[in-house]
């Protein structure tokens, strides 16, 4: 189950970064990796986020069980499952058109926002607020077991995804940044728990 955590991350940002790449119109300057969704071959990103919302929580499940009691063993892996959960939404709800993309959008952002696109930023919004938590919480464990790079990590990490996020109003790559920094942090960590020693856990 910790390797489903640990996979997660670079899954998804691999098949975006790709469909980035080759899919017409998209723009990584203009454009967010939920926009994927769009468009005739928005199902390949709709797929990605179902299976990277199964990977997260089966990863959050792990994690339970192998941190087995002590700090962060239960709120960690719940506000991580949260996150897991959040990509289900973006599933189901995708963001709107904009920016260029899929290729019959305008060129500037919608005039108004849909249902839709609201709760996409909504879920996103809370998922990636229970991450940065989730982080926050195993910094207390690291700490408590006198490895301070790690615990200081998952003490600054959180604070730089919520600097991209707040930057996404004038960059979306630094809104893009800080959603993948989330993610390769939570591979980090949870290989980290997952290679640690039984007493260390």
């Amino acid at each position: 189950m910790l390797a489903c955590g640990i996979a997660a991350g670079p899954l998804f940002l691999t098949v975006g970064v790709l469909q980035g790449v080759f899919r017409d119109g998209f723009d990584f300057t203009r454009n967010a990796i939920s926009q994927l969704s769009l468009g005739d071959l928005g199902w390949i990103q709709e797929t990605s986020f179902v299976l990277t919302a199964a990977l997260i929580i089966a990863g959050a499940m792990g994690m339970r069980r192998t941190l087995d009691g002590g700090p962060g063993s239960t709120w960690a892996p719940r506000l991580i499952a949260v996150f897991g959960t959040s990509f289900l939404v973006s599933a189901v709800f995708p963001a709107d058109p904009g920016a260029g993309f899929p290729t019959d959008a305008p060129e500037g952002p919608g005039v108004s926002i849909s249902t839709s696109g609201i709760v996409h930023m909504l879920g996103g919004m809370v998922g990636y607020l229970a991450l940065c938590a989730a982080f926050f919480v195993l910094a207390r464990r690291f700490s408590g077991q006198g490895r301070r790079g790690w615990a200081a990590a998952c003490r600054i990490v959180p604070l730089a995804v919520l600097a991209g996020f707040a930057g996404s109003a004038t960059s979306v790559l630094a809104f893009s940044t800080g959603a993948a920094l989330g993610l390769l942090w939570l591979t980090a960590t949870t290989a980290r728990l997952a290679t640690a020693p039984t007493a260390e856990r």
